[in-house]
């Protein structure tokens, strides 16, 4: 089990911030093809890809991950060097411990157990790796599901090694997530003198009421497995920065997280009319993130609750909580797909840091995981 701490130091000690693999998935490529993997590497714009691959029958188990982590922040702040890996009271501390460098290593050294022990298993085992996920996402997972998706190949069973766990290792796993659907409204007024406002036409004004029932609107209530959808505001700004001048636009950002039971066109139509109730004159641009995805309760996530429960000894509850990840990418040619990681606690922070006692039980985890699905 030392080896999966050996290889998440190899991972870690690699600056690779988004969308810079450096080194890893050549590390990662070099270990599999040892134990009989394919490796084809999909390049697309400066974004690093591999997709491994070893049997060719289904069921297809896959695994997969990002190597790029965010940036640190200020480097003086850490306790110790970012991509130092250090080993302190019980804990490793390095950017990308948690988010998600050592569930690849687990994935890797689980498959090396695995193949090992089972030579002859029936099925495919397979690695989706990307360097993309935390910046724009455009030339990374999406592009490989693309691909895959044109040749016919799909996807079993997919493990997506997200930090998922809230306090400790197995006590979460993600089945879903939610669809993030983000838009930037500006409502046009006529700009003027704030003392002779009958001269000119304030947006601010004219867009508050609408903004009040966009954020007082009930737009569901959720299913067994997602919250509601919500609306949030995230910016207004408007304005010349002079306090006697009624400005000529207001620009307000907002963002909807949204469950299976919202699709991006109703949440579009429902905002259009809203706006247009009040008889704005507005301008306004969508961007989606993604949709939401859902596997429910079944073969998968049993083996998930069973293996975690045979190895952490707690008992795993489904969530679709949180941000978004490239699972919505990959439900697309997945048949079933969950996420479970590390404790969650410290990504994306100064000293990212995971339990060292973690490490050799969730690459047991997915070990038992791999034997239960391609036994």
């Amino acid at each position: 089990m030392n080896d999966s701490l050996s290889l998440a130091k190899q991972l870690l000690s690699e600056q690779s911030i988004t969308p810079d693999d450096k080194n890893c998935q050549k590390i990662i490529a070099e270990r599999l093809q040892k134990i009989g993997f394919t490796i084809e590497e999909m390049y697309f714009g400066q974004t690093k890809n591999i997709w491994a691959r070893l049997g060719n029958t289904a069921p297809v188990v896959c695994f997969a991950g990002h190597t790029d982590v965010v940036p640190t922040g200020d480097v003086s702040q850490w306790t110790f060097d970012p991509f130092t890996p250090t080993e302190h009271n019980g804990k490793l501390y390095a950017r990308g411990t948690a988010d998600m460098k050592t569930a690849i290593a687990c994935f890797v050294t689980a498959c090396e157990r695995f193949v090992a022990q089972n030579p002859d298993f029936s099925g495919s085992l397979a690695l989706l790796i990307t360097s993309d996920e935390e910046g724009d996402a455009h030339d990374g997972t999406t592009k490989v599901v693309d691909a895959l998706k044109q040749r016919g190949e799909l996807i079993d069973y997919c493990i997506v090694g997200e930090p998922t766990a809230v306090h400790v290792l197995g006590d979460t796993l993600k089945n879903g997530r939610r669809g993030s659907l983000s838009g930037s409204l500006t409502v046009q007024g006529k700009q003027g003198h704030i003392a002779y406002p009958h001269l000119a036409h304030n947006p601010i004004h004219a867009a508050a009421p609408a903004l009040a029932e966009l954020a007082e609107t009930e737009w569901d209530t959720g299913n067994a497995y997602f919250p509601a959808t919500s609306f949030q505001i995230s910016n207004i700004n408007g304005g010349t920065g002079a306090t006697n001048v009624i400005p000529a636009t207001v620009n307000v950002k907002f963002n909807f997280r949204f469950s299976t039971e919202q699709t991006e066109d109703s949440l579009k139509q429902r905002v259009h009319a809203i706006l247009d109730k009040y008889g704005l004159t507005y301008d306004l641009v969508w961007s989606l993130s993604g949709n939401p995805f859902l596997t429910e309760a079944g073969k998968l996530t049993a083996v998930a609750q069973q293996a975690i429960g045979e190895i952490c000894g707690v008992q795993t509850e489904l969530s679709t909580t949180g941000g978004t990840s490239d699972g919505r990418f990959i439900k697309a040619i997945a048949r079933e797909l969950i996420e479970l990681g590390f404790v969650n606690a410290t990504i994306h922070q100064i000293d990212e840091h995971i339990s060292l006692d973690d490490i050799p039980k969730l690459s047991a985890v997915y070990e038992k995981m791999m034997i239960e699905l391609l036994k």
